[in-house]
């Protein structure tokens, strides 16, 4: 499969947590396959109208954002060394996840101090630079309609995207923009996703995703961290 750009992401290994996320957004990224929502009651509007804006991109927590490869890279260059980064780094043992709401839309967050997980991507994002093509100027104007601040503008100068290094804030996303139903769908979704989460949370491979023509992103490897 040809893929138009590519990421790095944390994707839940198979098992609970993995089902449930690719179910509740409709997309299994591990997969590459639509999945059928899940029946929760009583949600202030339909799941598919819920995720219907992070649906494309699967279950996953950024760790560096989707890019063009640069002029001259390849895939498997990529791929590769993104293993050597993994065979270079230990696995982050965190507190865990918790649900929580991100101005208007909601996600899983980590529960207490990211700090080590947030030195991971920031690795990440230096070590594999060399392989991102610099953004268009459609794609910096898309990014400055966030009112972004200096240090964000600095940032996406640098690194193609505002919300690394120190603005890194870890998440996985699991909504659009609710505006006043974030609160109820939370309330909602919280008893189901609640018993899913592991605590610790231990981060313990990344994985080089893709995205198709179609806008849909698909895990292509998954690497353990061994260092």
């Amino acid at each position: 499969m040809q893929f138009r750009r590519y990421g790095i992401y944390y994707t839940p290994r198979p098992g609970a947590l993995a089902d449930f996320g690719a179910a509740w957004l409709g997309w299994d990224l591990a997969r590459g396959q639509v999945t059928a929502h899940p029946v929760i009651p009583h949600l202030p509007r339909p799941i598919a109208d819920i995720t219907a804006t992070p649906r494309k991109y699967g279950l996953h927590g950024t760790i560096k954002p989707p890019f063009f490869l640069a002029n001259g890279r390849r895939e498997d260059s990529l791929n590769d060394a993104l293993a050597a980064l993994c065979d270079a780094h230990a696995p982050v043992t965190l507190n865990g996840l918790k649900l929580s709401r991100i101005g208007s839309f909601i996600a899983l967050t980590i529960d207490g101090d990211q700090t080590r997980l947030a030195d991971l991507a920031g690795k990440a994002v230096r070590e594999l630079d060399a392989f991102r093509a610099p953004p268009s100027e459609s794609e910096l104007a898309r990014r400055r309609k966030s009112n972004l601040s200096p240090r964000q503008e600095e940032l996406l100068a640098q690194w193609g995207y505002p919300y690394v290094m120190d603005e890194f804030r870890f998440h996985i996303t699991l909504s659009g923009r609710l505006g006043n139903e974030a609160e109820a769908t939370m309330s909602t979704l919280l008893p189901h996703i609640t018993p899913l989460l592991p605590s610790p949370f231990i981060l313990d491979s990344l994985s080089l995703v893709g995205e198709d023509e179609d806008g849909l992103f698909h895990e292509i490897q998954r690497h353990t961290l061994t260092g």
